[in-house]
């Protein structure tokens, strides 16, 4: 083996040995995230919905194999608006109304029109519950969105796409936690998205 192939190989087995020994909850952080926004809710137009579903990854039925699906709902001015957590059985199928369940009881009862939802997949609190403010980071829900797109600024264009997977990070899984139970302990049931008033 030449110089170069044997210094090329060791680069390749140290960044190997690197990886391996970051733990295994830390490399998962990036397969219980996700990102996507609502835009031109609550302005007169149709609805938008949120598909969540569990692909049952764990192997268990329902009720081990159940996962959570805590949603954070933020104004574009990085606010967040609504929380909730709403529980997704294996191979389950929850749709969520943009307007109904999740833009409709506002913190500061402003109307939500656009902004941005992020997901985190979970399991259910020591009590059982699937709470925005007390995550357990968990693979592996899937979620798409519909958006209303009005290009020439009438005309509503339907459009859909997947959340976008993103790392989670320490800071960013604190924040949630912090501003959900926030929420909770002083919105006077304000800022408490819903599950699942959409029609399929």
């Amino acid at each position: 083996m030449s110089e170069w192939n044997r210094t090329a190989w060791a680069a390749v087995m140290t960044a190997a040995l690197a990886l391996s020994a970051v733990p295994r909850a830390a490399r998962a952080q990036s397969d219980v995230f996700a990102v996507n926004y609502y835009a031109n809710a609550n302005t007169g137009g149709p609805d938008a919905k949120v598909r969540i579903t569990n692909p049952g990854t764990a192997g268990a039925p329902s009720p081990s194999g159940d996962l959570c699906a805590l949603i954070y709902v933020f104004t574009p001015d990085q606010q967040m608006a609504e929380c909730c957590g709403c529980k997704v059985t294996p191979n389950g199928l929850l749709t969520l109304s943009v307007q109904r369940d999740l833009t409709s009881n506002a913190l500061t009862g402003v109307t939500l029109t656009t902004g941005a939802i992020k997901l985190l997949s979970s399991t259910a609190s020591a009590k059982g519950v699937c709470d925005g403010a007390s995550p357990t980071p968990t693979p592996a829900l899937i979620a798409w969105a519909t958006h209303l797109q009005r290009p020439d600024g009438s005309t509503t264009a339907l459009t859909e796409a997947p959340f976008e997977k993103a790392t989670l990070s320490a800071q960013e899984l604190a924040v949630l936690q912090d501003r959900c139970g926030d929420i909770q302990d002083n919105g006077s049931g304000h800022g408490v998205c819903t599950c699942g008033s959409a029609e399929y």
